[in-house]
């Protein structure tokens, strides 16, 4: 287990240059926090420290973004808030991009129930007292 305080947006380039090392060789990535934690922008700070071309959003309305890096690898962003059913994922199938090799980055995990992969790693996102944000890798 290793966390992080983000002492705010200047500081959360440096958070994800630092989640990168620690997480090499991993995928699956849970996020969790409420809305407006930091989410997206976390990933969006990943994306960029790995060299993405692509500009990093939400992906709540599409569910899923792709995000192309300049090694032509990929990174998978999940957006799961608006599922109605687990089983919603499977249809446009979530498990293709889970066991493609490339990191898969997922808000609201907890929505998948039962077909969430069991080899995931949990990033627990947190709003601190003054506002900065804690992120726990375990």
């Amino acid at each position: 287990m290793k966390s992080w305080t983000i002492d705010g947006l200047d500081d959360i380039k440096r958070v994800a240059r630092e989640f990168i090392e620690y997480t090499q060789g991993k995928t699956l990535f849970a996020l969790r926090g409420s809305m407006g934690v930091g989410k997206t922008t976390f990933v969006k700070a990943v994306a960029e420290s790995l060299g993405s071309v692509d500009d990093v959003t939400s992906p709540t309305f599409a569910i899923v973004n792709e995000y192309m890096l300049a090694d032509g690898d990929s990174i998978f962003h999940f957006d799961f808030y608006r599922l109605k059913e687990p089983s919603e994922a499977l249809d446009f199938g979530c498990e293709e991009y889970f066991y493609s090799g490339c990191r898969c980055f997922m808000e609201w995990p907890e929505l998948l129930g039962e077909y969430l992969p069991e080899d995931i790693t949990e990033c627990r996102f947190t709003e601190l007292p003054d506002g900065r944000r804690e992120l726990v890798v375990e």
